[in-house]
């Protein structure tokens, strides 16, 4: 029987196909355990990230995710969660808002663990200035394809591309003000 850490670890060195394959893998080991439902964890409830994990989880579930909380090991940096809907499989790093000028070094503490984060929004940020911090992002980071954001009952996804219209300012404050 493989270690699920081995496996997790080969994450580093995929992409494309082969990634996904390994996502899809790592998901079916019996050491997640459903703890709600389209909740699995890997990791025990004692963790300090646990709650806001937790939290998280729910509002992907809410969305149509199913959720994934990957183990945590000692000293290595790696992304938070497994999203699947419809099939598609994406590994996400949670990075909680509750600060006013956040954003861009959240993202940043991102780097080297995923190409995705997740942003869950718990308190009022200003639309511009988060527009602007996840535009620097996407310049500062050429691995970095998607901030997902979860804002009250409001899920939106932002990929590198949409930050390079001219636009993007406006109807980043449009869709975040939903």
């Amino acid at each position: 029987m493989t270690d699920i850490a081995v496996e997790l670890a080969k994450l580093h060195i995929l992409n494309g196909a082969d990634f996904i394959r390994q996502l899809r893998l790592i998901v079916t080991f019996r050491e997640f355990r459903l703890v709600e439902a389209g909740i699995y964890s890997a990791m025990g409830e004692d963790g300090e990230d646990y709650p806001a994990l937790m939290n998280a989880a729910r509002k992907a579930v809410a969305h149509g995710y199913t959720v994934y909380i990957r183990p945590n090991p000692k000293g290595i940096r790696t992304a938070d969660f497994i999203f699947e809907r419809k099939g598609v499989y994406k590994m996400y790093d949670l990075k909680t808002i509750q600060g006013k000028s956040s954003v861009f070094n959240r993202l940043i503490e991102s780097m080297g663990q995923t190409n995705h984060v997740l942003l869950h929004l718990n308190t009022d940020y200003n639309a511009r200035l988060m527009g602007l911090q996840i535009r620097h992002y996407f310049e500062t980071n050429p691995s970095a394809m998607e901030v997902l954001i979860f804002k009250g009952k409001s899920e939106l996804s932002i990929h590198r591309r949409l930050t390079q219209n001219p636009l993007f300012l406006k109807q980043f404050k449009r869709m975040l003000e939903k």
